[in-house]
């Protein structure tokens, strides 16, 4: 798989070089540094403090409370502060975590978790099972308003009654300090890896109760139960956090300090690791990726995840099908994956990409999906899509575009994501529509599209275990990552089945009728698949880099 991405990279790159980036809405601006590729490689790889690892994951987060966080920087962040039962080890198995073992019943209702001996907050107090009946309680408490709360505990007992405001109601309990049962209103096949969810980490009941919404940007009070906790916290410049002692674990936690610096400009951290102050950046400028290529710092790897475009069908004209649709079929996403983004991203086919496992077929789900219903979009014949774009668009009541109103699209200026935006503009211009971009702060982007805030935003996902129902539930109706707010009673019910049926075969067939629906519905525009790539100094070593999207620095060293 690495072979034939580097080999697709090195071929779109080199295509790329002929590009003019002046003065073309199809192509990313030219703005870089002048940074070369020889002067990353010429520049030391010592960032200085051995026992520090000094890395760039993303701009300042819109939060890093496990239960309202939603995006995978904060969620980097949360991975190294917090550790809930169940964790995902370097191969992306699931081992134990603050439990040391559990047992599923044969009815597939009950989980009991086996807390370890003596487990105690970063703060030296102890944490117990209680913690975690409160923790769980908190994520569905309405008051909360967690993203994630009904997709994570909706199978949970009395879920529907808590998430009203009868937090009693749910179906978690403490026997004792070191037992922790959950109880299950159908069998979850993948439940063990919902435990292993971040968002499900304990968190301390007191602490929050005291210090109330700050209790996240205030060392004093960020209490953690993980590898660290927060020494520094300096919204727009760094956030440092300091080895736990008080960690179950702490003998094999290598840095003492892991400094988060908070950039959102890629040229600012290029130049920064450049300089050596950087061990590891996440965004890479686009236009140095060309002459990256043949980098050894310079990764790509395969992430589970999807680029789209979200609608706000509450919004007219996005709430007719037939404008969503020609909106989507205007989108050249063969030119957007492998020009735009250089090859660094797949054009999409589907909803659901690659590397998605169907476990009752013994293959990846998305193989599966193209079998059994082909693919949505063809991205070898776009001026077809364009034609049947402009005629849904009459149909829809806007021929050529007469009358459909000047609308914006929401986004941030970071990688690819401005040169995307430039190029719908132009894109649905070809349909007599006039958009205008939209650029704000990542953490006003997040807050803006889960409050409605919007007309058409930039959107992806990155899974969080792996089943094609992390994705597909986003555009369930009451799923609270359901920016768009679209909503099908069919497909609401494919996806209620799919979720309590512990028949795999099943699981996997409903998913794939609810993916159709949402594809034949508009939904949103899948657009392409993601790769991540970055850029991590060689000596830099024992860090991985998982599909979800996270690193985990934790047992690094630097040799």
């Amino acid at each position: 798989m690495k072979k034939k991405i580097a080999f697709v990279l090195a071929t779109a790159m080199a295509a790329s070089l002929a590009l003019s980036a002046c003065g073309s809405s199809n192509a990313p601006a030219a703005s870089g540094s002048g940074n070369s590729a020889e002067s990353v490689t010429a520049q030391d790889t010592s960032t200085g403090d051995s026992n520090t690892v000094d890395v760039q994951i993303g701009p300042s987060p819109e939060t890093i409370d496990p239960a309202l966080n939603s995006a995978v920087d904060g969620a980097n962040m949360i991975i190294h502060a917090f550790e809930g039962l169940l964790k995902f080890d370097k191969d992306n198995n699931i081992v134990a975590g603050l439990a040391e073992s559990w047992e599923e019943s044969d009815d597939g209702l009950t989980w009991t978790f086996h807390l370890r001996k003596n487990l105690k907050w970063s703060d030296g107090s102890p944490l117990t099972a209680k913690d975690f009946v409160y923790s769980w309680k908190r994520v569905a408490d309405p008051a909360t308003a967690a993203p994630y709360g009904y997709d994570l505990l909706n199978i949970v007992v009395g879920f529907e009654d808590a998430s009203k405001g009868n937090l009693d109601a749910l179906g978690v309990e403490a026997p004792d300090d070191d037992t922790f049962v959950v109880h299950l209103s159908s069998p979850c096949i993948y439940f063990d890896k919902i435990a292993a969810f971040p968002v499900l980490v304990p968190v301390q009941q007191a602490t929050i109760e005291a210090a109330g919404d700050g209790w996240t940007t205030d060392p004093s009070t960020y209490i953690t139960d993980g590898p660290y906790y927060m020494t520094e916290y300096t919204d727009g410049s760094q956030i440092v956090f300091t080895k736990n002692p008080n960690y179950w674990d702490a003998e094999h936690i290598t840095f003492d300090k892991i400094v988060w610096h908070l950039i959102e400009d890629a040229n600012t951290s290029y130049t920064a690791y450049n300089q050596g102050e950087l061990d590891l950046i996440k965004d890479v400028p686009t236009e140095e990726i060309p002459t990256l290529k043949d980098n050894s710092e310079f990764h790509v790897e395969p992430l589970m995840g999807t680029y789209y475009v979200t609608f706000n069908t509450k919004r007219a004209p996005f709430d007719k099908k037939e404008v969503r649709e020609a909106l989507s079929l205007a989108i050249d996403r063969n030119y957007v994956a492998n020009t735009i983004m250089q090859g660094t991203f797949s054009p999409a086919t589907n909803f659901v990409g690659p590397g998605v496992s169907d476990e009752a077929a013994g293959s990846s789900y998305a193989e599966v999906t193209t079998k059994t219903y082909g693919d949505h979009f063809n991205s070898s014949d776009y001026q077809a899509d364009l034609e049947k774009a402009k005629k849904l668009l009459a149909d829809a009541g806007y021929p050529n575009g007469e009358g459909f109103p000047t609308f914006e699209y929401l986004t941030n200026d970071a990688g690819y994501h401005k040169a995307v935006a430039e190029y719908l503009q132009s894109a649905w211009a070809q349909l007599g529509i006039t958009m205008n971009v939209n650029i704000q702060e990542w953490k006003t982007v997040t807050a803006d599209r889960r409050s409605g805030n919007f007309d058409v935003a930039r959107n992806g996902w990155v899974y969080d275990w792996d089943d094609p129902s992390n994705m597909i539930n986003l555009l369930e109706t009451n799923n609270g990552n359901n920016d768009g707010k679209y909503s099908s009673a069919e497909f609401d019910s494919l996806v209620d089945q799919a979720r309590s049926t512990a028949d795999r075969k099943q699981h996997y067939d409903l998913l794939h009728k609810a993916e159709q629906v949402v594809l034949n519905d508009a939904a949103m525009a899948p657009v392409a698949y993601y790769n991540e790539f970055w850029l991590q100094k060689s000596n830099l070593k024992n860090t991985w880099h998982s599909p979800y999207g996270y690193w985990y620095l934790m047992y690094g060293s630097k040799g």
